[in-house]
Order: structure tokens, then sequence, then C-alpha cells
């Protein structure tokens, strides 16, 4: 590269920055890369001379030097359609965009659904293109993808505790405590046979879910959904088919509660008169529903943040007192119960 522009892009070199600070080409390069061996005047002059040329970093020469791709991925092994119809996702995503603005890394978003895919995202994911991962979405008890990347140097940080202590690195709401809540309130207003519509029993927070439900209820009507909303309907057809005289219904999520109360009006019953619905997420879809959903409130964007932040400590090379964050959750009471 000569001192010359850039003929092929246009684009400031790092030879001209130099030239216009007064300094070598490593110095510019020690100042972009970060490194603390240049004295304050002298990086203040590089870094106005980057201001007033507009020079931009070449992030793959970057990478060859501090072996750092300024990437990370976010990873949601589930189909698409679930990914853009699912209010947990667009929430969730916002609030990691929201966290990483005020840093240096770009977010890749991949989606892998098939083992065919998994695969090719595993291979992609350890051959040096990102520096850390956040997950979403995990499947299948322990999912083996987390100590996988970890194995091979790339730092990860997971939305939900794994399925059986050890070592992890993660964020979860309180899953089982909302769940409580919300069958000890239709216990408390009265309700006697209290149904339930569980999430994906392969995912900690299906499973979480449903033992809240169970340990204020036991063992009582269950269905099972996919936390979307026609598998809630779905869910609740049968569960009133084969329990007619319930009275009450969690859901593990606000998109099969609304699927519930859909099927519960169309068999002519009242919401919540005959039947209360409590839902868990506090999306909205559960202000648009009628009537107005009563739920559990996850703090999706509390998570969000929480994960950035522990990547970027793991990153960071910080040392915290817990890789393990759990967040509280709420009853939000409205109209359905």
């Amino acid at each position: 590269m000569t001192s010359e522009r850039n003929r092929s892009t246009g684009r400031p070199t790092l030879d001209e920055v130099a030239s216009r600070a007064g300094v070598g080409r490593g110095t510019v390069s020690r100042v972009v890369n970060g490194s603390l061996q240049v004295s304050t005047r002298t990086r203040e002059a590089v870094e106005q001379a980057i201001a007033e040329l507009g020079y931009v970093p070449n992030r793959a020469a970057r990478a060859l030097v501090t072996q750092r791709t300024d990437s990370i991925a976010l990873v949601v092994p589930e189909p698409g359609e679930r990914f853009f119809t699912e209010p947990f996702f667009g929430r969730i995503v916002q609030a990691i965009s929201a966290a990483l603005a005020g840093s240096d890394l770009q977010m890749l978003l991949m989606i892998a659904q098939s083992p065919q895919e998994r695969q090719r995202l595993e291979g992609y994911l350890t051959r040096q293109h990102i520096d850390g991962a956040l997950l979403l979405s995990l499947h299948g008890g322990d999912d083996p993808m987390p100590v996988r990347l970890e194995e091979r140097g790339v730092a990860t940080v997971r939305v939900g505790r794994p399925a059986h202590p050890g070592p992890a690195c993660y964020v979860d709401a309180d899953n089982r405590g909302g769940a409580r809540k919300a069958v000890s309130y239709l216990v408390e207003r009265g309700r006697q046979r209290i149904a339930t519509i569980a999430g994906p029993l392969d995912m900690s927070v299906g499973m979480d879910r449903l033992d809240g439900y169970r340990d204020v209820f036991g063992a009582g009507p269950m269905a099972l959904g996919d936390f979307s909303e026609e598998s809630g309907a779905v869910a609740m057809r049968w569960l009133l088919e084969q329990h007619p005289s319930l009275d009450a219904v969690f859901a593990a999520s606000d998109t099969m509660a609304a699927g519930a109360i859909r099927v519960i009006k169309e068999s002519g019953r009242r919401v919540p008169d005959d039947v209360a619905v409590i839902g868990f997420d506090d999306s909205a879809i559960a202000r648009h529903t009628d009537p107005q959903l009563t739920t559990v409130y996850q703090p999706v964007e509390a998570m969000g943040q929480e994960m950035v932040r522990l990547l970027l400590a793991k990153l960071g090379g910080e040392s915290l007192d817990s890789y393990e964050v759990v967040l509280e959750t709420h009853l939000v009471v409205r109209d359905s119960a």
C-alpha cells in the first residue's frame, strides 16, 4: 500500500493518516488497535487525523494483528417462521442491539434448524469468523453447541439455564417463580379446576414454567404447545373436550394464551367469567387480546443487556462474581383473570 489514496476504494489510507498526524505508520496502527504504548498527545493527534480524513480501519488486516474480528453471532436454532412471528425474539434482538451500540462489535444473526444447518453453522463459528456468540432458544436438554464453541475458543452466553448443573454462562428469568405467582393468583381468585398449556419440555423454560404450575396445583390437566398461537388454540380445544368443567388456564406464553382465548370464546364460554386465562411474557400481544391478558412480566430487555454485559466481560478477560444471572418476574393483572 502506498501513501496515495487507495485508488480502488477512494478511501483514505493508513499512510495518509500518519502523514496528517506527523507520526509513523506503526504509531497509527498502534492507536487503531488500542495499544497503550502511545502517549496521550500522540494518540490525540492520530485520532484528530482519523476524524478529519474519515479513515476507516481495514477489519480484515486488523484481525490478523489482534486475532479479533470485532464480530459476534446471535444464534437461533429455530425455523425462520417462528423467529419472525414470536414477539420474544424481536424484543431480545432489539435489546441486544441497543446494548451493543456503545461498543465496536457488529452482530451477525444466524438462524439454523436442521442438523445439517447446525453443522454448517458450528463450522462457520469456529473458523475465526467471530469473537463470541449469544445463543437463544436451545433445545434438547444439554445442547452440545455451547460446549463445542467454548472448546474451540469462542466465548458464549446463552439464554436459559442448562438442564443439568455445571459450569455455564447464562441469563434467565425466574420462570418457575413467575408461573407459581400466576397459578397462585388463580387459586386466590377462587378458581378450582386450573389447566395449563405447557411449552416445549425439551427446553428449560418450558419445564420450569410447568414445574411452577405443579408447585401450586399438582398434576392438573395439561396440554403441550410450542409457544405459537396456533398450538395454544389446538391445546385449548383439546382441554375443553377432555375437561369441559375447567375454570382457568395458565398458558406458558402470551401467544399460546391468545390462541386459548380465541378457542374459549368460540366455544361459547366467557373470559374471564367462565374461564380465566393467564399468559407469560407480557409481550405486546397481551394488550391486544380481548379481554386484555393478565400475564407474567418477563424482563426480556434486561436479559438482552445482561447477555451483552457477560459476553463483553468474557471477551475482555474480566473476572466476575458469577456468570449466571436470573432476573425477577412479576404478575401483571389485566382483564382476562
